[in-house]
């Protein structure tokens, strides 16, 4: 027989008392809010800044201090229409300017023509 007894067999713990595992006392409600079947927003708080998740983005929060989230969308969009506009404008004073251009050339190109035909004809007197 070994001193210390045998150390390959260890003593065996005890049985736990198992709490139930079963669902069956849960109504409906319960069940779904219990195992994850209704879930709401994912919402972070980051360094102060409450941050959710809606629609494939993550929209900030705001408590008061800046803007809404809708509110720099809709300032993003007035922005970029803006944008469209004015390099709009900007084309539309190009081809006028390229058309001024274009009616000052005839216009001087005529009148040097209607100076040389009056000089020939004061030239054949």
């Amino acid at each position: 027989m070994p001193l210390f007894g045998n150390k390959f067999s260890p003593k065996k713990t005890p049985q736990r008392r198992a709490s139930s595992l079963s669902n069956l006392n849960l109504d409906a409600t319960q069940s779904r809010t219990e195992f994850g079947l209704e879930y709401g927003a994912v919402k972070l708080n980051l360094g102060g800044h409450d941050v959710s998740f809606e629609n494939g983005m993550w929209i900030h929060e705001s408590g008061g201090g800046g803007a809404s989230h809708k509110e720099v969308t809709k300032l993003r969009k007035e922005n970029y229409c803006l944008q469209e506009e004015n390099n709009f404008l900007k084309l539309k004073i190009d081809i006028l300017l390229d058309m001024l251009a274009e009616t000052s050339a005839v216009a001087q190109f005529r009148e040097n023509e209607l100076k040389q035909l009056r000089d020939m004809k004061s030239k054949k007197r």
